[in-house]
């Protein structure tokens, strides 16, 4: 994973010419996430020591004490190729430590076997019905997706533009309405930037709406059922894997998905009406999110 810090002008031209105090610049952090396979390799000297020292362990070493390195070491090998790939998604909600990561591998048993069928519709909750419909099919395949906390793309990154505009108007919503919504560092994800409810009807993570990872410009929010369908349909998104349902609690609302990253000013609008749909869930109140 490689980590670069560029500077990307917090204003458009026009506003730096028409405002000169404005010409700050403010750090943006791209990242760029790989997820190694594991393999190994064995050339001719490898095969013939590996050979050799399994026909003396036949003879010099107990047959039970044999068989348990034979099982043990690949194990050992996948498990430490696995805590790598962990690391390399960056931070999220789970520490990057053993610890977090023993509770993500024993979350994995009760994870989403298919992240594409929509969560089923509770009519009697509130409210009752999405708002999302005839949403345009994304263009092109679905990003490739890792990892549980965090999930992250591991490609079609989204552009920084669409996220300091997506930000800005997430900003600028809070402050038009201080009331109802409160802009803060996501209390899921524990960084990166978040859209609070004040009062909440559907509550996750203390009425978090949404929140934008800053190394690929993904996010996840808390959505109806019908407008879960919509996108997974439309191919904007996914459920999270964590957000299941059965005898095991899971540690996320079934309605809780991940959206793509807009890669451009056509994803951005999309994006926009799905956001306006999370808050929608989430208060119950129709609000349009304005660009600039």
């Amino acid at each position: 994973m490689s980590l670069t810090v560029t500077s990307e002008p917090s204003k458009t031209m026009s506003s730096l010419r028409a405002d000169p105090s404005s010409q700050q610049q403010q750090p943006t952090v791209n990242m760029v996430i790989r997820q190694d396979p594991f393999y190994v390799t064995l050339d001719a000297s490898a095969l013939l020591a590996v050979s050799i020292l399994t026909v003396l362990g036949m003879h010099f070493v107990d047959h039970l004490l044999l068989e348990f390195l034979i099982i043990a070491v690949p194990i050992a090998l996948l498990i430490h190729n696995d805590y790598l790939n962990f690391l390399k998604l960056g931070p999220g909600g789970t520490p990057p430590t053993p610890s977090g990561y023993a509770r993500l591998t024993f979350y994995r048993l009760f994870t989403l076997r298919d992240p594409f069928t929509p969560p089923p519709r509770n009519v009697v909750s509130s409210p009752s019905t999405g708002i999302l419909s005839k949403l345009p099919y994304r263009p092109g395949p679905r990003p490739t997706v890792a990892g549980l906390a965090p999930q992250r793309q591991l490609n079609q990154h989204g552009s920084v533009e669409c996220y300091n505009r997506l930000r800005a108007a997430l900003e600028n919503l809070s402050k038009k309405h201080p009331n109802v919504f409160v802009t803060a560092t996501s209390c899921l994800e524990k960084h990166g930037f978040a859209l609070f409810a004040r009062h909440p009807l559907n509550v996750c993570g203390n009425g978090e709406i949404v929140h934008i990872h800053s190394s690929d410009r993904s996010m996840h929010m808390n959505l109806h059922p019908d407008d879960i369908k919509e996108i997974l349909e439309k191919g904007w998104g996914q459920r999270h894997p964590m957000a299941w349902s059965g005898w095991v609690r899971a540690p996320l609302p079934e309605t809780f998905s991940m959206v793509y990253a807009p890669r451009d000013e056509s994803d951005l609008k999309i994006v926009c009406r799905i956001v306006e749909a999370a808050i929608w869930y989430v208060i119950a109140e129709k609000v349009e999110i304005e660009l600039e």
